[in-house]
């Protein structure tokens, strides 16, 4: 019974041993060119200073908004994804309960809509 589940533990072995060579050879195989922009919190090139460059540091609320909203969508699809691989075997049953989901996305969206989400001002 436990002959089932040796390849398993032979592909996590595996998996383990290439992530514990990869961390463990990392410094001796890469370059070693270090400099204080490389060693500082944020490599991006840009010193970091206390106070925000511009914009009195707030960042407007649309990325947020528009973030939330992708999530909501995605979950949708996520949730339509099973709906359409088992149309045949839900039925009217199934059908019902994806027109409601599917319409309460739908009064979600005309909301955010409605209320300006989605425009860029």
């Amino acid at each position: 019974m436990l002959d089932l589940y040796v390849p398993l533990i032979v592909m996590f072995a595996l998996a383990a041993a290439f992530g514990l060579f990869s961390v463990t050879a990392a410094p001796f195989i890469g370059p070693r060119r270090y400099n204080r922009a490389k060693l500082d919190s944020y490599e991006c090139g840009i010193e970091p200073s206390p106070q925000p460059i511009a914009g009195g540091g707030r960042i407007p609320v649309a990325y947020y908004l528009t973030a939330m909203l992708f999530i909501l969508f995605d979950i949708e699809m996520v949730f339509l994804y099973p709906f359409a691989v088992n149309i045949d075997a839900l039925g009217l049953f199934g059908l019902v309960e994806i027109v409601l989901f599917v319409a309460t996305v739908a009064f979600a969206y005309a909301y955010v809509w409605r209320r300006g989400g989605l425009d860029w001002s």
